[in-house]
């Protein structure tokens, strides 16, 4: 599918040359900044350098003061907690991080992940009943939780109280908790509301040091731990989420916990770790516990303390992850074959899939892999406990979760954002659902949204880039959600030599343009622009810079993303 090249308003001119000026850098870069809403020299400063100091008061989050005094009381009272957190890999970092530090306080603690096969998502019955069997009469609940108002009040009626830190939208009421932690609840006035679970947990420590005049350093440590739960949450990379996500990815490659530095031996890296090496490395494996086995196993590793223990149980989450890709492939080609074989659904704008003996572990992945292939919203089910249970993914700028909503009268339980959602529905309502979840989206679902696009900073000439052009470049670091790597396009480009092939489907070559020096360029998964390039054809080409260190040779790279003979 033909991808649409989208370039970004160049922004106020008079705004981007000062900027230009007061930070001495190429226009382009100053127009790139102005377009990520940094437009003076204070907010640059505040971006290129990411500061714990800048870090937001913990007590500006609503019931922060709440959660804190009902932890003391149980602290001091020696009431036994239990840290509760979902399976994936926001849940178990954040259940690791809040476990690991309180801890510190007391040994009248322990830590529950629900069973995702078993239990599935949110609080469950099964966690309430288990807490209030073995006297636990105080349950943090981490990445869930602000939609469970029945498991709420059922736990109350126990006399098992709840702390809510979830970071998930809410619904029309709030749970009827001790304390419900949610920047996005309406009433909350704390400045950043696109925090990660585990980034909630996070604050909740610090919350706790700041009454106690504990110093930050008992809780800055886990930003490693916070940093992960970023990467993999697909949260914005700005404000608050930027500093975590800068000095976590510093910590994890200088001095990380125990268990990731084992999980990371196992990846064979030996470079520093990116966001992006996070994302497709480190979160992958930590998640596959919980799809193919149990998610405890990775909160067991990412707890250990001992390098032996910790080298035992990444081998172990490794293994799994082995297993969750030969599952994901296999259930994906199933889910091809079974789309391609029907015209019904091949013409439709929805994808909407079912097979029963698809592993419940794994769907989100397909789901994904499905959006990718045919572009656009997809939910992939399979049956649990009476149920279909299912993943669903969207498409950029479609609001999924606003689908989900009008049919939410079919369905049993439904939760998560406007990209990615979790459901459940009973089996009779499968094909009214895929109807009427058709409708939803078909109504309002622009052609646009049905074609991927690649969207462009900025166009330069590649004289412009030099060592340090692509030195600011690296200090935008790190890249994600609200804060990607800048594309650039550039026209009438010359090639230079022949184009290679590299791999099973990577695309190798040069590139220069007039008077510029000439550039080495790879592009991953594009090998079909082979047979349109051709020497002296003029090309423009979209691409971002990079570092390639090949035996100690540090050389600028452009990473493409796109080709056009025609532009």
């Amino acid at each position: 599918m033909k991808k649409r090249w989208v370039q970004a308003e160049a922004g106020d001119k008079e705004t981007i040359d000062l900027l230009a000026q007061e930070l001495t850098i190429d226009h382009s870069l100053a127009a790139i900044l102005v377009q990520r809403g940094i437009k003076t020299f204070d907010e640059a400063r505040y971006f290129f350098r990411p500061a714990l100091k800048d870090l937001h008061d913990p007590y500006l989050m609503k019931d922060m003061d709440k959660a804190i005094t009902r932890i003391d009381e149980a602290l001091s009272s020696g009431e036994r907690i239990l840290i509760y957190g979902d399976y994936d890999v926001d849940g178990t970092t954040a259940v690791t991080l809040a476990y690991s530090f309180f801890k510190q306080f007391t040994t009248e603690i322990e830590y529950y992940i629900p069973d995702r096969h078993k239990e599935g998502y949110g609080i469950s019955r099964q966690g309430i009943d288990y807490a209030a069997e073995n006297q636990f009469t105080l349950i943090i609940a981490l990445d869930c939780g602000i939609k469970s108002l029945e498991m709420i009040d059922y736990a109350n009626t126990l006399g098992v109280d709840f702390i809510i830190c979830d970071h998930h939208l809410p619904g029309s009421s709030l749970p009827d908790a001790v304390a419900v932690l949610d920047p996005k609840r309406a009433d909350c006035p704390y400045p950043f509301k696109e925090l990660a679970g585990c980034g909630i947990g996070f604050k909740l420590a610090q919350a706790y040091c700041i009454k106690h005049e504990i110093p930050a350093a008992r809780y800055e440590k886990y930003m490693d731990l916070v940093m992960v739960s970023i990467a993999a949450d697909i949260v914005p990379v700005v404000d608050e989420n930027r500093i975590l996500a800068h000095h976590g990815l510093i910590r994890l490659n200088t001095d990380p916990c125990t268990g990731l530095k084992a999980l990371m031996e196992t990846t064979g890296r030996k470079k520093e770790f990116t966001l992006t090496d996070v994302v497709f490395t480190l979160a992958p494996r930590i998640n596959a516990a919980g799809r193919m086995d149990h998610a405890r196993e990775a909160v067991k590793m990412m707890l250990c303390e001992e390098k032996e223990s910790a080298d035992v149980q990444s081998l172990l989450i490794n293994l799994q992850n082995t297993e969750r890709k030969t599952s994901d492939q296999n259930i994906t080609a199933e889910a091809l074959d079974l789309i391609g074989s029907c015209n019904n659904l091949m013409n439709k704008k929805t994808t909407v899939v079912y097979n029963e003996a698809w592993n419940k572990g794994v769907i989100g992945i397909v789901a994904s892999r499905l959006t990718e292939t045919y572009f656009r919203p997809t939910i992939v089910l399979t049956h649990s406990n009476g149920y279909l249970t299912g993943s669903a993914r969207s498409v950029p700028g479609f609001d999924l979760y606003e689908a989900l909503l009008s049919c939410s009268d079919l369905l049993v339980q439904f939760g998560g954002h406007k990209f990615a959602a979790g459901l459940s529905m009973l089996p009779e309502h499968l094909e009214v659902f895929s109807e009427r979840f058709e409708q939803a989206v078909a109504s309002t679902i622009t052609e646009d949204m049905l074609r991927p696009e690649i969207a462009i900073d900025t166009e330069i000439q590649l004289q412009q880039i030099t060592g340090k052009f692509h030195r600011i470049i690296a200090q935008m670091a790190p890249f994600g959600p609200g804060n990607m790597a800048p594309v650039f396009v550039s026209h009438g480009l010359e090639l230079m030599g022949r184009v290679g092939i590299v791999g099973d489907n990577h695309i190798k070559l040069s590139v220069k343009q007039q008077n510029s020096s000439i550039f080495d360029c790879i592009g991953f998964g594009l090998a079909e622009y082979e047979r349109i390039l051709m020497p002296g054809k003029p090309f423009s080409m979209c691409y971002t810079i990079e570092e390639n260190v090949w035996k100690d040779q540090h050389r600028i790279q452009l990473n493409i993303k796109g080709i056009n003979t025609d532009y």
